[in-house]
């Protein structure tokens, strides 16, 4: 997608403006962080990838423990 824009003064900064599909399309929503690679071509921003991935597991710890003795936690006292 190309999209022609152009970039203002903000305060002692230059900004540009991300409008309708040039914020939806990458997802970007206020507030979120980015990495911005500079290269004499110009620039590409990308959203910062969360580290911290939720992983949504069928039983919780506590589901998993239920009914665990220490007699129980080694299969070979049993």
């Amino acid at each position: 997608m190309k999209v022609e824009t152009e970039i203002k003064k903000w305060g002692n900064s230059l900004a540009l403006c991300m409008t309708g599909m040039m914020a939806e399309l990458p997802g970007f929503k206020e507030g979120a962080k980015v990495v911005v690679y500079v290269s004499e071509d110009g620039l590409m921003a990308k959203p910062v990838s969360n580290s911290r991935i939720k992983i949504e597991l069928p039983y919780s710890e506590e589901e998993l423990l239920e009914g665990l003795t220490p007699w129980k936690a080694h299969n070979e006292l049993a």
